[in-house]
Order: structure tokens, then C-alpha cells, then sequence
């Protein structure tokens, strides 16, 4: 019996065929279209011959590779006999691309298709895949046509923040491998450290690339001191060359690119530092900005663009761009000339001076400019492609005019973030991404047409370390989230709308990575979202109007001015869009009318608020709750004070009155001494009768 799909039909094929459920359980990323067969399974002993039939040197880049992941195979001559047989071949029917392939298994043996040399290599991490799921001795007889949906399918390490060596850099690499991920993103400089060999500036590593105090965070609260070498105190490190050429080589086997990325014009505290001169302030401390009026900053950057170009081959280098303060370029000399020489009108339009001319710096060498979406402000390049991580507008706008554009937004791709409840979590920067909100991200909805989604070229997730200090951190933060978004770069939206299918194929490719050494987060035992975010609360302001006497901020509205009576409660953070947010230029922050339409016998009025100082998310300082009958004249019912304190950790607390009280307006308002207030809910409880 014989039975084809395409994803959506698993669930029942796994109820009748044995064999195809380990298959559907088995493969991430999701193939486009396979067809499972009852029949035994094929097996693949220690003797086991492999046949390629390509070119010389792609024969001998995936013999390499065969040799380091199953080294008991035995390869035959392309013409001789063999259970494996791997072909490059043309116009196969059915791919869309290169890196696609077909795989067919049955008794006869197993062949593996395709026109380019990494779609030969996909194939067989899919066949690795398959074996693994059926216990390491065979393989189901399948039949799989399958290519990517996105080009461009990455992943972005910081090792600014903290640095880890090559061999866990190309441990990764080969986790990559096997999810069909094709893009490093390699984040080798930030103000935490510089970690990239520069032969013409050998400040940047003798200097720039250690600091005092073993994590990020000792370093930052004791004054972000940076150390010689010679230091004993110093901690950090570099790459040579010669690693990043052993990590480019190893990665290229694997056919996964490298961008680097190398900070301008802003993050650049570590380079100042070691290079006083290229700041508006030549503070000796370093400062955040390079100076864009001092010639020297260009003669600098160009200098390490050259260096670096001659070490990475990949066809875009990442300039940063992203959160320059720009403060020091207001009142600096250097830079009032630059811009009363170049016609630009204020800073904004300064920085977009020095990314245009990096951009034509870059493309004189032959390659293109990427950078966070900031690089945006003030006119994009001409050339520049945008990575979107600010949500999914900047990716939009930049792909609307023609440019390239990733997407790597904060709520889905930012694997720094806590991924199951933060009370059971190492310590992270914030945020709240479960495996489930991963799967969810569609990079290039439908709905904004075409002519927008062709120049998507993909995805990434993101890693920024600075809770992060260890490699094993590292990997936990990663693995599983890492599978969820690979298969969201690869496979076509329509087939991967059931979760709970991909959650079983995740445990199990979890599993087998936590056995092959890798420090996964253990799925099996997510606790999952905060208990209050999991159903709606009825209660007497449900649905009713809301008067806000001070507005929302309009960077957290959630569901705007229903969030505060919409009965749906917010989950660990307020990236949910179900957290309302509420700043403002003095001390109150939420001031609030609910209208219960007519008068009430009330029982309790309360909100919950959520406490994060790393971003500057604070509890009120004080509440106040007030009820009125005709809404003109209000009766305080409780005044709570409690002073800011400074506790670690993701943290709620309810702000409430409980007793005996009648009226139709409900006001609600908090106060706080500094930073953001978020709230979800005000619940009102009615009186029993």
C-alpha cells in the first residue's frame, strides 16, 4: 500500500502505518511532498556502499563528510555497485531550486537526486534524519521531492558579549547542517569586545578584545573596564586568521556561508577605547559612536573592510547600523563641517553620509552592504539589503522599494529571550519565545502581495549573549527553537499549520541531540505560558468602554483601547502583544475610566503588573482606585505606596481593593518613579447578593 502526502494527512496515515509515523516524526525541516510505503525497511549495515556520481571536487567534498558522520560506510567507485546512490543530474521535475532534491527508498536501494551539489547535500541529511528515526539500522521506503521555500535560511551568533572558541563555533555549524541552514551570521564585534585578528590595528586584539570580570554583566556593573592581555585579570579573546579560515572552510563543506558582521557607526565602545582619535570625544574610555566629520574613521573602517574581505568570501558584510545615540555628533566640530560640506540637515541624515559611503566602499570591492533596519534611517543605500528586526515593517518597506530584506524580528527570532516560564530559566535579557511562537512566524504572509514578498529572501534567529556566558547556555538558549525556525525557513507555509504534529517531531530530534552531547532545553518538560494567559476572565468590566485619561505608549498598545476590558490575560511578557505599556514625562503613567453602564454592588478591583529591570519594566510606585456614580465626583477606595525596589527576575504582582462598595465608574491609576508600566487587565468582581 501506497500512500502520498502532503503534511496536513499525517495524523492518520500515523494510526494505520507504523513505519510513516516514525517518518513523520523524524525529518525537521518538513519535506515539501513524500510518499510512505508499508513495506520493510531497507537496511543499512557496516557494510554499506555509497556511490557518488558528480564532478571530482563535489565528490570529494561530500565523501569527506560521509567519512566524519558515518565512518563505517564504504564508498564504491560511481559505476559499481552500492545500496546508496547519490547523482547530479539536470532538470529534474518538480525542484525549484539547487539546494532541492529528490530521495527514493526501496528495495532495490536508495537514490538521492539533485542539480546542484548542495541539494545532493540536503538529501542526505535527510536520509541521516530517517535513519536516526528508525533506530539507527534502516530506513522506510519513501519517496521525497522537497526544496526550500527562503534562500537565504541563518543564524547569528554574538560572540562580542562573550567569546567561545572555534570548535564550539563549528559544533553549531554542523547543527546548522543538519536543520538545511545556509547562512552564519557572525557577529564578531560589539562594545563587549572585539574578536576578529586585524593585522593593521593590533590594539583591537591585544587591547579591545579583553575586559574585567568573567560575564558581561560583572563587566558592565563595574564600569566596563577594558584590560591588556598581559592582564591577569583579563578575560575574553579572538579569532586569528587562521581559525576563521579553518571555521570558513568547515562551514563551506557544509554549504553554509559566513557573513561577518563588524559594527558601524555606533557599538563601537571597544574600538574607541583602543583608538581614541576615532571618537567626536577622543575619551580614552571609549564611547559608543565612531566620529562620521573625522577622516580617519573612514580611513579606519576601510582598512578592516579590506582585511576582512580578504579573509570571508560571502558576497554581503554586515555593518551593523543599529541604536546609535548620535549625542556626541550634536555638538562635535568635525562632524557640524561634514555636514554643512555635504548639504545633510541633521544627524540622521549623517549616519545614512556614512552607510552610503561604506555601501560604495563595499561595492567597490565587489560586495553589498547589509544591516539592521536603522541603516534605513536618513535613505537607504542603494544597494543595501535590510535585516528586520524591529518586527517585520522595516523587512516590508526595504522589499516595497526593491531591496533585499531577512526578517529577524525580536517576538519570533530572538533567541535570548526566556523559552518556557523565567521562574524555572537561567537568568535571560527578557522576553517570553516558547518553542510554539517560533513554529508560528511567517516571514512573507500572502496578504502583503507578491511584488513585497519576492524580495524576502529569508529568515535568521538571532543570539545575543549577554546573559549568555557559557557555550552549554548557549546551545540551551538555541536548541530546540533553532529546529522550529529551520523549518519555518524551509517549508511552505501551508503545510506546517499543525504544532502538535512538529512538537513530536521536535521532541524526538531534541532527544537525539541532547545524546550526541548537545545542551538542549529539555522539551519534555516545558511548563508552558503563565497560567492566567491560558483562558479569558469574565468579570463586571468585561467589554465595557474605557475612558484613558493619559494615553497608552505607543510602542505597547496591544489591543488598544480594549486591552484593559477584553477578559484576556497577559503571558509572561509583555512582547505579547497583550501587555498594555504606559510611559510619560512625570510620575503617573496610567490614568483610567471604566463605565459599567450602571451602578454595581462591588466585591474587588484589581490589575496585575509585571517587574523586569534589565529593559526598565517597573511596578507602580503607587496605585489609586476610585469609584463614582456619576462620574464627576470619585470616593478613593485604597491608596497603595510601595517604594521602587530592585529584585532580579520576571516578577507580578497584584495591585487590588477587596471590600464592599457601590458605582458605575471604576478609575484606575498607577504612578512610578521611573521607567515602564504594564498591565493586562482590570478585573472588577461584583458583590454577592
Amino acid at each position: 500500500m501506497i500512500k502520498k502526502l502532503l503534511f496536513p494527512a499525517i495524523a492518520a496515515i500515523a494510526m494505520t502505518t507504523p513505519i510513516s509515523a516514525e517518518v513523520s516524526t523524524g525529518i525537521i525541516p518538513k519535506p515539501v511532498e513524500m510518499t510512505v510505503s508499508d513495506d520493510a525497511l531497507i537496511e543499512l549495515g557496516p557494510n554499506t556502499r555509497i556511490s557518488i556520481k558528480a564532478p571530482a571536487e563535489a565528490s570529494g567534498r561530500l565523501k569527506e563528510y560521509i567519512g566524519q558522520v558515518k565512518p563505517q560506510w564504504q564508498t564504491a567507485a560511481s559505476n559499481g555497485q552500492a545500496q546508496i546512490v547519490m547523482s547530479l543530474e539536470n532538470d529534474l521535475p518538480g525542484l525549484t531550486s539547487t539546494e532541492g532534491y529528490t530521495l527514493k527508498a526501496d528495495k532495490n536501494g536508495i537514490t538521492i537526486k539533485a542539480e546542484g551539489e548542495e541539494g545532493l547535500f540536503y538529501g542526505l541529511q535527510t536520509l541521516l534524519q530517517l535513519i536516526e528515526a528508525n533506530g539507527g539500522t534502516g530506513v522506510p521506503a519513501v519517496e521525497i521531492s522537497d526544496s526550500p521555500r527562503f534562500a537565504y535560511r541563518g543564524m547569528m551568533i554574538d560572540v562580542s558579549r562573550h567569546f567561545f572558541d572555534k570548535e564550539f563555533i563549528k559544533k553549531q555549524i554542523d547543527a546548522m547542517a543538519r536543520m538545511k541552514l545556509n547562512t552564519l551570521h557572525f557577529h564578531l564585534t560589539d562594545g563587549a569586545g572585539w574578536r576578529l585578528q586585524i593585522d593593521k590595528y593590533p590594539r583591537l586584539t591585544e587591547y579591545a578584545a579583553w575586559r574585567k570580570g568573567n560575564t558581561w554583566s560583572e563587566w558592565n556593573i563595574n564600569g566596563n573596564q577594558y584590560a591588556e592581555y598581559t592582564d591577569p585579570e583579563a578575560r575574553g579573546g579572538f579569532y586569528t586568521k587562521d581559525d576563521i579560515r579553518d571555521i570558513l572552510e568547515y562551514a563551506a563543506d557544509r554549504h553554509i556561508t559566513v557573513i561577518p558582521e563588524i559594527e558601524m557607526p555606533s557599538h563601537s565602545e571597544e574600538v574607541t577605547a583602543a583608538y581614541p582619535e576615532l571618537s567626536c570625544t577622543h575619551d580614552p574610555k571609549g564611547t559608543s559612536d565612531f566620529c562620521p566629520g573625522n577622516e580617519k574613521t573612514f580611513e579606519f573602517i576601510e582598512n578592516v573592510l579590506d582585511e576582512v574581505i580578504e579573509l570571508f568570501p560571502s558576497q554581503y558584510i554586515h555593518i551593523g547600523g543599529d541604536e546609535a545615540p548620535k549625542t556626541a555628533w550634536r555638538t562635535c566640530e568635525l562632524c557640524a563641517a561634514r555636514m554643512k560640506a555635504e548639504g545633510l540637515e541633521n544627524v540622521e541624515q549623517l549616519q545614512s553620509y556614512l552607510i552610503h559611503r561604506v555601501e560604495k566602499y563595499l561595492n567597490s570591492k565587489g560586495r553589498d552592504l547589509i544591516g539592521w533596519d536603522e541603516i534605513m534611517e536618513g535613505g537607504l543605500a542603494p544597494n543595501a539589503a535590510v535585516m528586520s528586526w524591529r518586527g517585520i515593517e522595516g523587512g516590508i518597506k526595504a522589499a516595497e522599494s526593491g531591496h533585499k530584506a531577512i526578517m529577524a524580528p525580536g517576538r519570533y527570532c530572538y533567541f535570548d529571550g526566556y523559552q518556557d516560564a523565567p521562574y524555572s530559566q537561567p537568568e535571560a535579557i527578557g522576553g517570553y519565545l516558547p518553542l510554539e511562537l517560533v513554529y508560528s512566524f511567517d516571514p512573507a504572509p500572502d496578504s502583503i502581495g507578491t511584488d513585497i514578498t519576492r524580495n524576502i529572501a529569508g529568515v535568521q534567529a538571532t543570539l545575543f549573549t549577554e546573559y549568555v556566558p557559557t557555550p552549554e547556555h548557549a546551545e540551551y538558549m538555541l536548541y530546540p527553537r533553532m529546529s522550529a525556525l529551520a523549518e519555518v525557513a524551509w517549508t511552505p507555509q501551508e503545510l506546517r499549520g499543525d504544532y502538535g504534529e512538529f512538537h513530536e517531531r521536535a521532541l524526538k530530534l531534541n532527544e537525539r541531540m541532547r545524546k550526541e552531547g548537545y545542551h538542549a532545553f529539555d522539551l519534555s518538560k516545558e511548563i508552558g505560558n503563565r497560567k492566567e494567559a491560558m483562558t479569558t476572565i469574565n468579570h463586571l468590566g468585561r467589554g465595557k468602554k474605557v475612558d484613558y485619561l493619559r494615553k497608552w505608549w505607543s510602542n505597547y498598545t496591544a489591543a488598544g483601547e480594549t486591552t484593559l476590558t477584553d477578559g484576556i490575560r497577559g503571558g509572561w511578557n509583555y512582547n505579547d502583544q497583550r501587555w498594555q505599556g504606559f510611559v510619560s514625562g512625570n510620575d503617573q503613567r496610567i490614568d483610567v475610566v471604566i463605565d459599567l453602564e450602571k451602578v454595581e454592588n462591588l466585591d474587588s478591583i484589581g490589575a496585575d503588573f509585571m517587574q523586569i529591570i534589565g529593559p526598565d519594566v517597573w511596578f507602580p510606585s503607587k496605585v489609586v482606585i476610585s469609584v463614582s456614580d456619576d462620574g464627576k465626583d470619585y470616593t478613593t477606595l485604597r491608596t497603595i505606596e510601595t517604594p521602587h525596589e530592585a529584585e532580579k527576575g520576571v516578577l507580578f504582582r497584584n495591585y487590588g481593593w477587596t471590600g464592599k462598595a457601590k458605582g458605575r465608574y471604576v478609575r484606575y491609576q498607577a504612578f512610578a518613579e521611573k521607567g515602564v508600566v504594564f498591565t493586562d487587565e482590570i478585573v472588577i468582581n461584583p458583590a454577592e447578593e
